[in-house]
């Protein structure tokens, strides 16, 4: 048999019966597979330590020459010679879990049982729309960090979901970790893009024209629900899905379930009297003693959403670029620039960290300006009071 060469290789007649294979006279172990199709592999065959007898395919001729092939044989064949099993440690690459498979895992063990209904739609749209379709049949393993990296640039117009996805990615990879599928995470270190927080809220005068409008519909359920979500800072689905055993409208307190917000938490609200007075309005007319505060047409299920009606009335009140969830910061920004520290602002909005409410901050300005010049003006009320003081030496 004479050494594998180029001339050799394409030399080869296959037989339309059977396979044949040709092993190189040079480098022991090293062969090419000729299919009764044509289709020509090379191959390293050889004994792992326990002295079973294993094939391992190299590659098609074609996709690579035949010496390159030789190359890859003698680094195999190096390996081996070193007590490993190259054959093994290729199925077991194969076997390895892919994104789409960590992807799925994620959602089934991690998001499920913590994460909101809507939280865990958005993650589906980042997976679904942006990396899956990029990286999903690549190996959990094999993921680099230049991989993330080219993926958060393409995604550079658009900060907001870049980091989001960053985010998503590495609380994967984390799991990733947990479960032994790899041994980092390519995610940390990668820089997160500059995000502009959005800072709207409503004025006084925009705030007076927004509450005529729904005092125009005083017994329509998504104007109850605008004024409920201004008068307590909660957010949209907290109140739509409220239910009437969590209100003790003696004590004026309001118990959020954790299954309803945000940080999975039992929240207790302090209710004002305005809210308070709604409530009761609204009890007095639940003559079926449906459970929801806001039940749909059947009564079993809460009403969805309020959409058309919150677009109609934010054109009646001739608003510009607000979303319902700026009530909620409307809320605290006004209870903030009206005095309120940012520890108590906090507390009502179910913040568990100090950082979420330090964006409302710069609105406790006001408030400080005031009492620097209450003190200003003492000093010029002493001033006045004292006099002239004639026991000062002139000089």
């Amino acid at each position: 048999m004479p050494k594998l060469t180029k001339r050799f290789v394409e030399a080869i007649k296959p037989d339309t019966q059977k396979k044949l294979i040709y092993w190189d006279t040079e480098l022991k172990g090293f062969g090419v597979i000729a299919q009764p199709s044509g289709r020509l592999t090379y191959c390293v065959q050889y004994r792992n330590i326990n002295r079973i007898k294993k094939r391992l395919k190299i590659g098609v001729h074609g996709q690579l020459n035949t010496e390159e092939a030789r190359t890859l044989a003698k680094q195999y064949l190096g390996e081996i010679a070193h007590g490993e099993d190259p054959a093994t440690k290729k199925k077991e690459n194969r076997d390895l879990p892919l994104i789409k498979i960590l992807a799925q895992d994620y959602l089934d063990r991690y998001a499920a049982p913590r994460k909101r209904s809507r939280s865990i739609e958005e993650d589906k749209k980042l997976l679904n729309n942006i990396i899956l379709p990029t990286i999903g049949n690549q190996q959990v393993r094999q993921i680099s960090r230049r991989t993330i990296e080219s993926l958060h640039l393409k995604l550079e117009k658009t900060p907001y979901q870049a980091n989001r996805v960053l985010a998503l990615l590495s609380k994967m990879f984390s799991l990733a970790i947990a479960w032994k599928w790899r041994d980092d995470n390519p995610v940390k270190g990668i820089e997160r893009y500059q995000e502009e927080k959005r800072d709207r809220w409503l004025n006084r005068e925009e705030l007076g024209r927004f509450w005529k409008v729904l005092e125009c519909y005083p017994n329509h359920f998504a104007s109850i629900i605008l004024k409920i979500l201004l008068l307590t800072g909660s957010r949209k689905g907290e109140v739509l899905k409220a239910t009437w055993d969590q209100f003790d409208l003696e004590r004026g307190v309001w118990t959020k379930p954790a299954h309803l917000t945000k940080q999975k938490k039992r929240e207790h609200l302090p209710l004002s009297e305005q809210v308070l007075k709604i409530l009761y309005n609204l009890k007095k007319n639940n003559k079926n003693n449906v459970s929801y505060l806001f039940p749909g047409k059947t009564g079993e299920k809460p009403i969805r959403d309020i959409k058309d009606f919150w677009e109609k009335t934010i054109k009646e009140a001739n608003l510009e670029n607000v979303r319902i969830h700026d009530l909620r910061h409307t809320h605290a920004s006004h209870l903030v620039s009206s005095g309120l520290s940012l520890s108590i602002v906090g507390k009502l909005l179910g913040h568990t960290q100090a950082s979420t409410t330090q964006r409302y901050a710069h609105l406790a300005d006001e408030p400080l300006r005031q009492a620097a010049e209450l003190f200003g003006n003492k000093v010029e009320e002493f001033t006045l009071d004292s006099g002239p003081d004639n026991n000062i030496e002139k000089q």
